[in-house]
């Protein structure tokens, strides 16, 4: 199935948008954020699975990210957003 973005583009693009996520600082966009860098990485998860050759690294790395993903969405629910200081 051929897409307008090229794959190289694709491998990286899980990366950008995991690393926006965890530094988005506006409680209105973190969710976004969120489920957009969610979707990137089972995207480059499903094209890994095609791909021949040995991806254990990056798919480690995708685990690692799905999990801190997960645990800042819980965070985030819990405490209702992010924690102002006094």
């Amino acid at each position: 199935m051929a897409t307008s973005e090229s794959l190289p583009s694709r491998a990286w693009a899980w990366k950008e948008l995991y690393l926006a996520a965890l530094l988005e600082a506006n409680d209105g966009k973190i969710s976004v954020r969120i489920a957009d860098a969610e979707r990137a990485i089972v995207n480059r998860a499903r094209d890994l699975f095609k791909a021949p050759g040995d991806n254990i690294q990056e798919e480690e790395a995708m685990d690692d990210a799905l999990y801190a993903l997960r645990a800042l969405k819980t965070c985030l629910d819990i405490h209702g957003g992010f924690a102002v200081a006094a």
